[in-house]
């Protein structure tokens, strides 16, 4: 089996057939390591590591900003070192609005509005745009990959670059046919 070949069955199970994958918990190579998260206190762990990894760009796809993981004093303080230590830095952030969420209160979302050089959010436009999965990936290297954003189970790869390219193909695609949330900027959604 080809470097990666392993993880991107993982990563890449459908979800609609609805049968859960049997993963190993940890799954050593000689490049890094994939873990299987399963609550929400390893995710945040794994969104942290993955985010403290990023030399150049970090992408996040969420379906509404998910307070628990992203309005975190440490996850916080990461984008904040990331972004003021790179002169190149950027974070794209693309959101499936939730009517249902009051965003007033969200640090990153006042963060993004004071460093709009360094983060970009963007509602996701078109609702066959959108997914039920989750993911963080760090410049085109690291991942962490929820298939379904309502629970905390997922994967993190630290250092698979094939795997990470591919969802983060996805992510471009949907970026680019997204525009600009007037309601995101404002601080509103």
């Amino acid at each position: 089996m080809a470097n990666g070949e392993f993880e991107l069955g993982i990563l890449t199970q459908s979800a609609s057939t609805g049968e859960q994958p049997s993963l190993p918990v940890s799954h050593d190579r000689a490049d890094g390591t994939v873990e299987i998260v399963s609550s929400l206190e390893e995710l945040r762990a794994s969104i942290n590591k993955v985010a403290g990894s990023a030399r150049r760009l970090l992408s996040i796809y969420t379906p509404d900003l998910e307070p628990d993981l992203y309005d975190q004093t440490e996850f916080l303080e990461i984008i904040k070192r990331f972004v003021l230590a790179r002169r190149f830095a950027k974070v794209r952030v693309l959101v499936g609005v939730n009517p249902e969420s009051s965003q007033d209160q969200h640090r990153f979302l006042a963060m993004s509005r004071r460093l709009t050089s360094y983060i970009e959010m963007r509602a996701i436009a078109l609702p066959d745009m959108q997914r039920a999965a989750a993911y963080v990936i760090a410049d085109d290297r690291a991942v962490v990959y929820r298939v379904h954003a309502n629970t905390w189970d997922g994967v993190a790869d630290y250092n698979n670059a094939p795997v990470a390219r591919m969802h983060l193909a996805e992510f471009d695609a949907t970026w680019i046919g997204s525009d600009i949330e007037r309601e995101l900027r404002n601080g509103t959604l």
